[in-house]
């Protein structure tokens, strides 16, 4: 097991409540989360253990919004996304964790923009995005990439899906099984590449009923608090995060 100091696992517990919380509904929370995890890990093996956190969200998403998905927006954005993690597959296998460490930070950073322009313009943002297989292939390859590469395309996937019109539970039910597929994709790519071991996942067993204590905290809680506030907070520091992996 993990040699961790006490504000390791603190971390690390904040980290699997906070995925639940995420998949409940709040999916820029990922953000956040990612870079929490480098503090405790190095930057390659923090990707391999949030898999599998990821999965356990993605499965209570699922069964909770089991009947919240627009497939026909699922099913055009996969293959370009199967595009994308053959591309981060082998950045994986190029570059050690201090090289992917201000690679993440990029992304998040990102990120992070793209949310700021994104609640800038509001609807005219959508209206300026091409609704076309050009805006399709380039948001599914960019999202496979990021998610195989830090698990950090919660952003891309906020847009795609804002740009067809969802509603807010379809919004959810259709990214949290966008998220199922793509995290069950990689998940043997990372054993291979070693970053997904026993000793990962028997880690990452202590963590499931975190994930699920802080999943049934969002579904219960989430809506009572202002979404515009909390996002400002937690992409704040989501921001800090990145530049330091930056720097």
């Amino acid at each position: 097991m993990f040699d961790l100091t006490v504000l390791d696992w603190t971390i690390v517990t904040i980290s699997a409540i906070a995925i639940g919380f995420s998949k409940a509904g709040l999916p820029n929370l990922i953000i956040f989360v990612v870079t929490l995890m480098m503090i405790v890990f190095p930057a390659k093996e923090s990707v391999g253990i949030l898999l599998p956190m990821l999965l356990v969200g993605d499965l209570f998403a699922i069964i909770y919004y089991r009947r919240s998905v627009v497939w026909k927006h699922l099913l055009s954005l996969i293959p370009w996304s199967l595009l994308g993690i053959a591309f981060g597959y082998m950045v994986l296998i190029a570059i050690d964790s201090k090289q992917l460490e201000p690679l993440i930070g990029v992304i998040v950073l990102t990120m992070i923009g793209l949310h700021a322009i994104r609640s800038k313009f509001g609807e005219r943002f959508n209206e300026l995005l091409p609704d076309s297989r050009w805006f399709t292939s380039s948001m599914g390859t960019l999202g496979g990439f990021t998610t195989m590469i830090g698990n950090a395309a919660g952003g891309i996937m906020s847009i795609y899906l804002l740009v067809k019109g969802l509603p807010k539970k379809e919004f959810v039910g259709t990214s949290a099984w966008f998220f199922l597929t793509v995290n069950a994709i990689k998940f043997p790519l990372y054993m291979q590449l070693g970053l997904i071991t026993g000793k990962s996942l028997a880690f990452n067993s202590m963590l499931i009923i975190p994930i699920l204590l802080g999943a049934l905290l969002g579904v219960k809680i989430l809506p009572a608090i202002p979404q515009k506030i909390f996002q400002i907070l937690i992409l704040g520091l989501a921001a800090i995060g990145g530049i330091n992996l930056l720097l």
